[in-house]
């Protein structure tokens, strides 16, 4: 297979509808056997996804990831939102792109925020991959009911106050350099506001309820002490969806929220179980 090395990654911008400007990363392949396009978490950008994008480029995948709106080197104010759907329609535009340039229709994976986006987008039949990868995605958070109800109110009053995103850096990794290189990273950030907060909370309840729509294989990794997300919400999409007979969970009761950052050993047991699940795709 093609060895990566940095040369193999481009950068460039895609426009959406509304005129806002999303950065994209690719890790092209000469000889892809396959492509993903990777979706990041709230705070954060497709920068961090490097080391994973290489596991997959090693292993025949062409690999894109885009920073969202309101995140990284991408237009707009960090953790804000335009419109409620914004996410949503960002990622059917940048994936069908991505498609439609490929001899193959790429795989998903999203993880955290962006699991919770790329779960709602297929639910919603807005785009459709062959297959989708979810990692500790945000179905449900750990904020109390009444924190909730707030913020749909405050959505509607002021929708793009600035707040703390309140995520515990700590618990991103039993690898202590993880939280290190966030904490320094100049494309991190800390911010939300009550209508990103308000679209995460109704989305991840939606998706729960939604979950038996599901239908094309899907692979759900967990962690078990997720100190960024509530992991049951995870456990409850899973019931949801175990009729439909398309999804492959796989829980880690010891790993943090970063499962494709954890600290050795855990992390090749992750990437073992996602290696194995790509093998028996068709």
């Amino acid at each position: 297979m093609q060895a990566f090395t940095e040369s193999t990654i481009t950068t460039s911008r895609v426009t959406m509808p509304d005129g806002r400007q999303l950065a994209v990363r690719d890790w092209s392949h000469a000889k892809m056997r396959g492509a993903v396009l990777i979706v990041h978490g709230l705070g954060e950008h497709s920068g961090r996804y490097q080391r994973l994008a290489q596991w997959f480029h090693t292993r025949g995948y062409a690999v894109r990831s885009y920073d969202q709106r309101g995140h990284g080197q991408s237009d707009g104010q960090r953790g804000a939102l335009d419109h409620p759907d914004d996410l949503l329609e960002d990622l059917a535009v940048v994936y069908n792109q991505y498609a439609a340039n490929l001899p193959v229709r790429p795989l998903l994976l999203g993880h955290s925020m962006g699991g919770l986006v790329a779960a709602r987008c297929v639910l919603d039949r807005r785009i459709t991959p062959p297959a989708l990868m979810l990692s500790s995605p945000a179905f449900r958070c750990h904020e109390p009911a009444w924190l909730q109800r707030l913020a749909g109110l405050l959505a509607k009053t002021v929708p793009r106050l600035p707040l703390s995103n309140g995520l515990k850096l700590d618990k991103l990794s039993h690898d202590t350099q993880t939280a290190a290189d966030y904490r320094t990273d100049p494309l991190c950030h800390n911010r939300i506001t009550p209508r990103m907060a308000d679209f995460i909370f109704r989305t991840g309840a939606s998706s729960i309820a939604d979950a038996s729509r599901l239908s094309m294989p899907t692979l759900l990794l967990v962690s078990g002490p997720d100190g960024l997300v509530d992991s049951s919400g995870s456990r409850d999409f899973a019931s949801a969806a175990w009729a439909g007979n398309h999804l492959t969970t796989r829980f880690f009761d010891t790993l943090y929220h970063e499962l494709f950052n954890e600290a050795e050993p855990g992390r090749s047991q992750v990437l073992k179980q996602l290696g194995d699940w790509l093998q028996k795709l068709p």
